[in-house]
């Protein structure tokens, strides 16, 4: 086998002087000659075909993508030229949008624009992979969703007052009107009068737990004054509150006061009395709530004390009602179960009892008695739409003294709100409640009262309300049925968030079925509201 013989310096340097001559003789023969049948697809091609003096603008040379199985990328050469196709397809920055910026649209701007916009990160996981199996799609620019409209706050809704982490809503309501029967008896007697009505509404702001407070009060004068006289005193407060324990672990605490007196035509008022006797009922609330998931348990306690003031008879002597005061224990427990968002059904019983500070009334009978009541219904808040709570149920009471029979019925109880469209909202109530009597012979009074309003708004700072009410009073022990009817139409000028002017003209009907209680009364009301 013939060995290998290396060569020497000098013919190597021979050998390669003869081969740069023949490949300069090739190079001046091809230039001579026609250009190649098949030439790099990235050359331009001149718009005339004159080679050697090609013009300035230069035609795109359709290309063909190769048949490959995934997507691909042309890549640029290097020494691209900045004029004809690019193969990248990438999208290029104008002239305009360059002035914007302050530099020109150079292509090295460009890039570097196409590298860091939105769309090329996107697009850069996809196609500029050029992995096989990825979407060949180009993603837009990342948008993000419209905001939704916040509803528009009433212009006229009043502002408060913040005191460190509480917000105080203080009004007062200054009224004149006439009343065409203000005694509620069978001859009516006319008379004017003026109420002076300030309330207090406060609300903490707290991230966690939760205090709030309703007070509303008034005084209502009459001119001229009957016999007894029908200046009263009215007020009814309560303040709640709310411990969080944890998120799902409430405590629950609350008080109230109502200071009232009977209303005029009463059977429970005695007879030649100079003045009506007020009467105070203050009471507490402690419980608790638990949430499994859905389901939500409360249970509560309650205290509650009413005591009457003597009567001044006309004749100046002094008349005892101590054997009208009572207190009364109680406590409620309450199943509720979250159906859908907005809709909550629940289930509540409770009982309790009432203990008279005297063993007998003044006409010997045993008043203590034990009560309980049950209801099911659902609470509501829908989208806004339809809030609030409605219930029925059935309420007995057993007195200790076997001549008074057992007051028992049906019962009706909720509080329901229904914005029918933007300019109009209809709101009904109901409530059935179990009052004590003084009448021999009466176990006690069942009141059951339905009432509905509707406010329309014939401008954003004209309201228009629509009100009726029915009330139906059973004297169980006797054969006694009152009838109440009352329907009413009110105005309301909004001059701002803190001053209102309203007027209201109601109608008041009681039919009885027993002789000398039925009447008929008109009242109209005038009168400016402040608030802040």
């Amino acid at each position: 086998m013939p060995r290998l013989r290396h060569l020497r310096p000098a013919a190597l340097r021979v050998g390669m002087l003869v081969a740069a001559c023949v490949l300069l003789w090739r190079a001046d023969a091809m230039a001579q000659t026609a250009a190649p049948l098949f030439q790099s697809p990235l050359a331009p091609l001149p718009e005339s075909g004159n080679a050697k003096n090609p013009p300035q603008r230069f035609q795109r040379v359709p290309t063909r993508q190769p048949v490959q199985s995934g997507p691909q990328r042309f890549v640029p050469a290097s020494g691209a030229g900045k004029t004809g196709f690019d193969s990248t397809n990438a999208r290029k920055r104008s002239a305009s949008q360059g002035a914007k910026t302050g530099t020109p649209p150079t292509d090295a701007n460009a890039q570097a624009a196409a590298a860091t916009s939105p769309s090329a990160r996107a697009t850069g996981a996809y196609a500029a992979a050029g992995q096989p199996g990825q979407p060949p799609v180009e993603l837009g620019p990342i948008r993000k969703p419209p905001k939704k409209r916040k509803p528009e706050e009433d212009p006229y809704a009043p502002l408060g007052i913040r005191a460190g982490s509480f917000l105080l809503y203080p009004a007062i309501e200054i009224i004149g009107g006439h009343d065409s029967n203000p005694g509620h008896s069978t001859t009516a007697k006319g008379a004017w009068l003026y109420t002076v009505a300030p309330e207090l509404q406060v609300k903490s702001d707290w991230t966690n737990h939760e205090l709030k407070a309703d007070l509303r009060g008034s005084y209502t004068g009459y001119k001229p004054d009957e016999t007894p006289t029908l200046s009263r005193p009215y007020f009814n407060g309560k303040v709640d509150g709310r411990i969080d324990v944890t998120r799902d672990t409430n405590i629950l605490l609350g008080t109230r006061l109502l200071v009232s007196t009977d209303n005029p035509g009463s059977p429970n008022l005695q007879a030649d009395l100079a003045k009506l006797p007020i009467y105070t009922t203050v009471g507490g609330t402690a419980g608790a709530m638990q949430r499994f998931n859905r389901l939500e348990v409360t249970v509560k306690g309650d205290a509650e004390r009413t005591e009457y003031q003597n009567s001044t008879l006309t004749d100046g002597t002094i008349a005892s009602n101590k054997d009208r005061n009572y207190n009364q224990y109680g406590g409620t427990a309450r199943v509720a179960y979250e159906l859908t968002p907005g809709v909550k059904p629940f289930v509540e019983g409770g009982g309790d009892t009432r203990q008279h500070d005297l063993a007998t009334d003044l006409s010997g009978f045993q008043r203590d008695s034990n009560g309980f009541v049950g209801k099911a219904g659902s609470t509501f808040e829908i989208s806004r739409l339809l809030t609030g709570e409605i219930a029925a149920g059935y309420l007995q009471r057993d007195y200790a003294d076997p001549r008074l029979a057992k007051l028992e019925g049906f019962i009706g109880q909720g509080s329901l709100t229904w914005t029918a469209s933007a300019l109009t909202t209809v709101k009904l109530s109901a409530s059935s409640t179990a009052g004590e009597s003084t009448v021999p012979g009466v176990s006690g009074v069942l009141y059951r009262d339905v009432g509905l309003q509707v406010d329309h708004a014939l401008r954003q700072w004209l309201i228009f309300s629509a009100k009726a009410g029915f009330g139906y009073d059973d004297y169980v022990g006797i054969l006694r049925r009152d009838k109440r009817f009352s329907l009413g139409a009110g105005l309301t000028y909004k001059i701002n968030r803190e001053v209102s002017i309203k007027g209201e003209f109601r109608q008041d009907w009681l039919r009885s079925n027993s002789v000398g209680n039925d009447y008929t009364a008109s009242v109209f009301l005038l009168g400016l509201r402040l608030q802040r």
